[in-house]
Order: C-alpha cells, then structure tokens, then sequence
C-alpha cells in the first residue's frame, strides 16, 4: 500500500510542478502576443485533447481552457505554421465573396485538387482568418478528426477586424455575421497582406524573437523571482568562519585540556589564527605528528595559555572541537538578486555543456527525466513549502535555458530560424525548416532515452 502512495505522490507532485511550470512557459508565449496584435485562438492547462472545459473571450476572442492531460500547456498563436502557397489570396477572397463555400467549389474555381483547396484553406483556418463550418445535417461535429466540407466567413466589423482582433466593434455599420459575404473593398493580395499582418508571420523579426523567448523567460523570471525572495526571507546559513569554539567533545585532548564552548582561540603554539580556516590549518602537523603543544585563548576577555597533551608520535584524529553553529545571513534586494544572477549563470552554462560532445554523456547522467523530476518533486514537497518552491525555481530555471538551446523545436531554434532568414534575407523553405526539425526532435529522443534509462535505474530499480 505504502509503494502504491509512494508512486501516486510522485506522479501528483511531478504533475503538478510540471503543468504549472509549462503552463506559465505558454502565458509568456500568449502575452506577447496579445502585446505585439497577433492573433491566438486558444490558451489552455494541459495538452491539446477533444475532451476540454473552456471558455471563450468576447474580449479577444481566446478560448481559455484545461484538457485532461495535465502534463502542461499550450497556446494557439496564429500563422506559426510556415506558409508557401500562392492560392492564399484568391482562395480567401472566394471566401470572403461568398460567406460560405465548400472545399470542392474551391478546387473546382482554382482549378486545383480538393485535397490541394483542403490545404490552402486550413492554412487560412490557421491565421483565424475563416472557420470551419461544420454542417449538422451532414453530421458533421467540432470534434471530428477531419476538416468539414465546407468553410465560412468569421464575423468582422468595418474596418475588417474579427473576434480575436483588439479594438473590434460588431455594432458599427458595416459588420458583418459569420458565414455572410463580407466586401473588403481590397484586391484580393492587399487583403491577404493585412490578415499577415495579424499573424506571427506578418510580425517583424524582432517582434518574432520576442514572442518566442517571451515563454522562457517567464520560466527564468520565475526563478529568479523565487530564489531571490527565498535569499531575503528565509535567508542565507553558514558557519561563522571565527576561531570561536562552538562545543567540546567529551573525553577528547580539548575536553582534557580544559577547553569550553565560546572560548576563542587566538593562537596554536607560535601561529596567531582568527579564522576556524586557519585554526584546522595550525593544528594538522600537531594533530598527524602526535606532539603536545601550546593553545593559547580567550575566556570572559581573559586570555589564557594550556598544554594540550596528544598521544605521543601517534596520530590524532581530531582535538575534539567542533566549529559555532549555523547562523542566518538576510541579505537585502541587491545582494540576493546579485546571489541570484551567479545561481543562474551556473545553470545556464550547465544546460549550454549539451552542446558540447565532449560534455554531453557526462551531462545527461547527471540530469533527469519526468520520472525522476516526479520523485524529486514528492520528496521536495515532503520537506515543506520552502523546499518545494526552490526546487519548483530549479526546474523553471532548466526548462527555461533548455528551450533557448538554438536546436528546433526549442524556442531557441526557432530564433535561430529567424535569425538564418535575417541574414539571407528571405524565408526559409518549409522542407529546410522541416529538416532542422526532424534533426531537433531526433536530439530531443536521444536525450529522453538516455536521461529515462538513467532515471529507472536511480528510482526504480534502485
């Protein structure tokens, strides 16, 4: 019985700080654009799933939601999807002219495949420029696996502007319901090119780079957030580093000598000492050598001199003296951040060392899977808030550096994605991109593989 609370515990606690953890990762995500005018159609707690409780904004048009996979988040950020396909205009304006089309009319008015118009217009579906239409007198349901037959309008104000637009207004003369013909008074091209402008496509190349690291730097802000309150509230032990003695044990050469807690030792035969450093120094040859020598200390401001008498030319372990006990530093805002950067700084050379072939093997023996960071998890929340809350910062912080590793689909291959296009100046294309992907994912396997085997062993097998 007590296995079976053991692994439920484990699986609740690395559940929860994961979904969280995530969950926030995707708000930076969404955040940012939401910021920069780009239009996300979905924010939801947990993984992608038919089965979900949500609820839509009037406001922006989000739906808002959680699935039953706990196991983190996601956000549905228009135009991520790379998009080569010359049929996006006129496909839209056949929409737009005629409030409602079928897939197969499409084709038939392109003179293209319906599976070819099916593309096109989920491309469109995509930047939540139309919608899906799903007709229930052909049975056709939201929660098919497949795409309906036919596609329609959103419902767009007269400046064009629909649900998941800021500053829409339905009430002005000129709006138009969804499924309706809707007159953009454009050609067909220039409307194309203001729905981009609305997506994370149509975003310029520092407000790309902007969404994409807006996750995980959520992630490292939290983290530092943590472990910075943690440093001034609950503070900072350490052992007073003072030749101050903090206790005597009983029986051993100090307690012969007469030594007790809070005397001061000032000096070890003819070597002044300060610091308990420099004391353990002082006393080693002395120690090692079995010869009796002078201590020299202070009691009640009193300074006194005894003979400290060790089995002669036999080895001593130790005099018997143990240092003053831990104390509690709180440092200010300043300090702790400062305690703080060096902590992350730490982290972040430790997660770029997977770069490193050298490194890499040593590295991921040394990390953990969602198994271990479950028992990690459990045995943190065990130990109380505090202990759980910097450990929640130290998986924020990792997962936060692991998504800026230039390696797609990290975040941060991503940028490097972005910043290639920058420097070529054009896209890349969508096979290249596909390729950088499958070379990322197959990474992401190997490590999951290795940091999983590592895991069983650690915690399961034991």
């Amino acid at each position: 019985m007590s296995s079976v609370l053991s692994v439920f515990s484990a699986v609740f606690w690395g559940v929860l700080v994961l979904s969280v953890l995530v969950f926030l990762h995707e708000g930076g995500h969404y955040l940012a654009a939401r910021a920069f005018r780009v239009r996300a159609t979905e924010f939801f707690l947990g993984l992608p799933c038919r089965w979900k409780l949500s609820r839509k904004s009037r406001k922006v048009g989000t739906e808002f939601g959680v699935t039953p996979f706990l196991l983190g988040g996601y956000t549905q950020i228009c135009g991520m999807v790379p998009a080569e396909d010359d049929l996006l205009a006129p496909a839209l304006d056949l929409v737009m002219r005629s409030g409602r089309i079928t897939a197969a009319r499409v084709a038939e008015e392109l003179g293209v495949e319906v599976d070819r118009a099916y593309e096109t217009l989920a491309l469109l579906c995509d930047w939540a420029s139309i919608r899906p239409y799903y007709d229930p007198e052909l049975g056709e349901t939201p929660n098919q696996k497949n795409y309906p037959a036919a596609f329609e309008t959103l419902e767009r104000d007269a400046n064009h502007l629909t649900e998941y637009d800021r500053e829409h207004d339905f009430l002005l003369p000129g709006s138009t319901p969804a499924g309706a013909p809707h007159e953009t008074g454009m050609e067909p091209e220039e409307f194309l090119a203001l729905e981009r402008s609305r997506t994370y496509l149509g975003a310029g190349f520092l407000k790309r780079v902007a969404m994409l690291a807006a996750g995980p730097l959520v992630n490292i802000a939290l983290a530092f957030l943590i472990v910075t309150a943690a440093f001034m509230i609950r503070g900072v032990d350490y052992i007073p580093n003072v030749s101050t003695i903090g206790g005597v044990e009983e029986g051993s050469p100090a307690a012969a000598a007469g030594l007790e807690g809070n005397d001061t030792i000032v000096a070890v035969g003819d070597e002044a000492v300060s610091t308990w450093e420099e004391l353990v120094l002082a006393l080693q040859p002395y120690l090692e050598s079995g010869t009796d020598f002078e201590l020299t200390f202070q009691r009640d401001g009193a300074e006194r001199t005894v003979t400290i008498d060790l089995p002669d030319g036999e080895e001593t372990s130790a005099l018997g003296i143990s240092s003053q006990p831990y104390q509690t530093y709180h440092p200010g805002f300043v300090e702790a951040a400062q305690a703080t950067l060096s902590y992350a700084g730490e982290a972040a050379s430790y997660v770029a060392q997977l770069l490193v072939p050298t490194r890499t093997m040593e590295i991921l023996d040394q990390s953990s899977s969602i198994v271990g960071i479950s028992a990690m998890a459990a045995e943190a929340a065990s130990s109380g808030l505090y202990t759980l809350m910097m450990f929640a910062a130290a998986i924020s912080m990792s997962l936060g550096f692991m998504n800026l590793l230039p390696i797609p689909p990290f975040d941060g291959g991503k940028i490097l994605i972005e910043v290639i296009q920058l420097v070529i100046r054009r896209p890349l294309s969508v096979r290249a991109q596909n390729a950088l992907s499958y070379i990322g994912v197959a990474f992401m396997v190997f490590v999951f593989v290795v940091v999983l085997k590592n895991d069983i062993f650690r915690f399961v097998i034991g």
